[in-house]
């Protein structure tokens, strides 16, 4: 059923949060200013920031953020060759990633040993009753003796069967600004999963040097995707010319199209994506996800991507593949260094 017509407009709102004992501090238009100066709250407790939308009327949604405490590591003792590696940033549609899911070792371990050869995940297709199902997965990455953290945003979808939004990063390479979690409003319904959206920086050293971007992880209605993929050049403009300090926007996910009907993303000026004739589905024919950004602002891009194999790289059969996901991990390398922009 095709959507109303009217487009996003420039004065997309966020969920604006930040950790004042678990409160939510206000529904607010987006603002930089203080962005990276707080100091995170430490607590052993996962902590829950509950929301409202003024404009769909939506109530009593929760964005979950997982433990601080790993969020800021003793960088002293690190070889220095470790802030010399790109940061690489992936998207996973983990089929519905679940209580169903969850209950097979197996599969879980396989998404164990996807997950940390990534710095950074977009995880598509949360979709549980149950609020578990990241803290368990997270405890599952750092079996390996890893720091990995997540957040995830609030269960979206206009039927029954709500989906949510996650990311899960290495907290010794990855920092996020608590201010700047949010979903993007849709007050005209063009969107059946609106973006989850989060700030995040590399971390370095040199805080005033490290790579800084948005990530917009977004999910499409197959039954719409040129309405929704001409939404998604709208949010793409809005989070890059609206935010004051940051025009690196990575927008990435299950886009449910091949770049050859990327539609009006296709005209933003500069646009690149990562992957372009290369299956991104386990049965390997269709091009399904991807990640795209400015070639004219996002230049820190490596031109390093690629498609990760489970397969091949896990040893798995074809069926054993398909319990683990029918979509394939897609991922980039970014410098974890600030580049000056220029047209690429």
């Amino acid at each position: 059923m095709a959507r109303r017509s009217r487009r996003i407009n420039l004065w997309i709102w966020f969920f604006i949060t930040a950790f004042s004992g678990g409160s939510l501090t206000g529904i607010l238009p987006f603002d930089l200013g203080a962005i990276w100066d707080r100091t995170s709250q430490t607590s052993d407790n996962t902590t829950s920031t509950e929301r409202s939308d003024v404009r769909s009327g939506a109530a009593n949604e929760q964005i979950s953020v997982g433990n601080p405490r790993s969020l800021t590591p003793n960088l002293t003792n690190r070889d220095a060759s470790f802030d010399e590696r790109p940061l690489r940033i992936a998207s996973f549609n983990i089929q519905v990633l679940g209580q169903s899911k969850m209950s097979k070792p197996e599969v879980v371990n396989a998404l164990a040993v996807i997950l940390r050869r990534f710095d950074l995940v977009a995880i598509q297709e949360v979709r549980s009753k149950e609020s578990d199902v990241l803290p368990r997965l997270t405890q599952a990455v750092n079996a390996g003796q890893r720091n990995y953290s997540f957040l995830i945003g609030p269960r979206l979808g206009r039927t029954v069967s709500k989906e949510q939004y996650a990311f899960i990063f290495d907290t010794d390479r990855i920092e996020y600004d608590p201010g700047s979690i949010g979903t993007i409003s849709d007050p005209d319904d063009l969107l059946h999963r609106p973006p989850f959206v989060t700030r995040f920086r590399a971390k370095t050293r040199e805080p005033n040097r490290a790579f800084s971007f948005w990530m917009v992880n977004t999910h499409t209605d197959p039954d719409e995707v040129p309405q929704e993929i001409n939404a998604l050049a709208d949010v793409f403009r809005v989070m890059q010319q609206n935010q004051i300090d940051e025009d690196d926007v990575i927008l990435l996910g299950d886009l449910n199209a091949a770049p050859n009907q990327f539609g009006a993303l296709r005209s933003i000026p500069f646009m690149k994506w990562s992957v372009d004739d290369v299956p991104t589905n386990t049965r390997r024919n269709k091009t399904y996800d991807n990640l795209l950004f400015s070639g004219r602002h996002t230049t820190e891009f490596t031109g390093v991507w690629g498609v990760f194999d489970m397969e091949k790289e896990l040893g798995l059969s074809f069926n054993e593949a398909l319990q683990v996901s029918d979509h394939l991990p897609v991922w980039s390398e970014f410098s974890q260094w600030e580049t000056a922009g220029s047209v690429q």
